[in-house]
């Protein structure tokens, strides 16, 4: 039958129900600030958001959106290709790719539409990707539609990555890496030193999927490989405006003067509506800021350290290093639903995640923390966490490691 496949959920989603709670799809009723909402009725501190660096409710932000608004209207009601091109979205392609330092840039509509949209379009069949096995799900969608030899690399392993290049012979120099810098589920970092180490002795083309780390990484905020040194390495930036600038939308910037004809050839760039001019205006506003506030990414540290010592200290297990994502693993799904439930009515709202979305069979808590947050926000996160330690729904496993 059509919907047998849908079993599986559809029995999950009412054991939710049954158990009174809703972890995925909770209505937010209002947003009070950066940091706080009214979620499911209930005041809550709001740990579950990419906000990363607050702009979202930045006034400048919101100045430039509502005159774009009321300057270009609500929507372009066409794609790039047709209507939808107005002089706020050229602004943005310009202001983009300088901001990264390279002279080519493509704006889309969403972020999943920038990487799945150009994973599927740069390899095709005959060609060859190799991909981190954590790579987020736009991008497996976008190389599973591109008809390339796909192979998965182990999670952040170099070596690994070297082995299969190495396999691959004369056509290593032709293939597609794909990594990301900040990996969205346990916030762990790729090392992109050793992995642009490899690029070089093999060949390939790098592309890396900055969503994560865009704003949060960098001396002057472009991410990951601008942190590791290594940008010269990447022939493909690609990121988003949901998280860092506070936005909706998606982004691929390259030093390669191809990208103008490849923009021709993507279908999620083509077959949809652009972005409403408000959107593309305060996204413009929310790069300004990012270049010319450092303090930004200082506050958003000190509040991922905090936030990441707090956790570890009571003994739960978090990933490998601080990161404005800091996620608690859990092996229990009952479990984890309860501790979800806990945190919630503790007025703390973080993201519960489920296999496959997170990496591993394992259960996720993920807690995303913003510059907008306050040092007694992050305490109080903290202390939601070691109430459901006292109340026995987590046990720890590492106290003072």
């Amino acid at each position: 039958m059509l919907f047998d496949k849908f079993q599986t959920m559809a029995n999950f989603q009412a054991e939710l129900a049954e158990r009174h709670v809703k972890p995925f799809g909770a209505v937010t009723e209002k947003i009070i600030s950066a940091t706080e909402g009214v979620v499911e009725g209930r005041n809550v501190i709001l740990a579950g958001t990419n906000n990363y660096l607050g702009l979202s409710f930045d006034p400048r932000c919101i100045r430039a959106s509502q005159d774009a608004a009321a300057q270009w209207g609500t929507g372009t009601t066409g794609s790039r290709l047709a209507n939808g091109s107005f002089t706020e979205h050229q602004a943005l392609e310009t202001e983009i790719a300088q901001f990264y330092g390279v002279d080519h840039a493509i704006v889309f509509s969403t972020g999943y539409a920038a990487t799945m949209g150009m994973c599927s379009t740069l390899a095709g069949p005959g060609d060859t990707i190799l991909l981190d096995a954590d790579s987020h799900a736009s991008i497996y969608a976008g190389v599973k539609l591109s008809g390339a030899d796909i192979i998965r690399f182990k999670h952040n392993d170099p070596e690994d990555l070297a082995k299969r290049l190495r396999r691959l012979g004369d056509r290593a120099n032709q293939a597609l890496i794909i990594a990301e810098g900040i990996y969205s589920m346990l916030g762990d970092v790729a090392p992109l030193q050793e992995i642009a180490a490899v690029k070089r002795e093999y060949g390939g083309y790098l592309f890396l999927d900055e969503a994560h780390s865009m704003g949060a990484l960098g001396d002057t905020g472009r991410g990951a490989a601008q942190a590791a040194g290594v940008e010269a390495d990447v022939d493909f930036f690609a990121g988003t405006f949901s998280k860092s600038l506070g936005a909706i939308g998606g982004f691929c910037v390259s030093r390669h003067p191809e990208l103008e004809a490849i923009r021709y050839c993507i279908n999620a760039y083509i077959f949809t509506a652009s972005s409403a001019p408000s959107v593309i205006a305060s996204t413009r506003a929310a790069l300004r800021i990012i270049s010319e506030e450092p303090q930004l990414r200082q506050r958003l540290w000190d509040n991922a350290n905090r936030l990441y010592d707090g956790l570890k200290a009571l003994g739960l297990p978090v990933g490998p290093t601080a990161s404005p994502v800091v996620a608690v693993e859990m092996e229990d799904r009952s479990a984890t639903i309860d501790c979800w439930k806990a945190l919630m009515q503790s007025g703390v709202y973080v993201n519960l995640v489920i296999p496959p979305a997170s990496p591993s069979t394992n259960f996720l808590l993920r807690n995303s923390v913003s510059a907008a947050h306050s040092s007694e926000q992050i305490d109080t996160i903290i202390a939601a966490y070691a109430g459901l330690i006292s109340a026995g729904l987590i046990t720890p496993t590492n106290k003072g490691h």
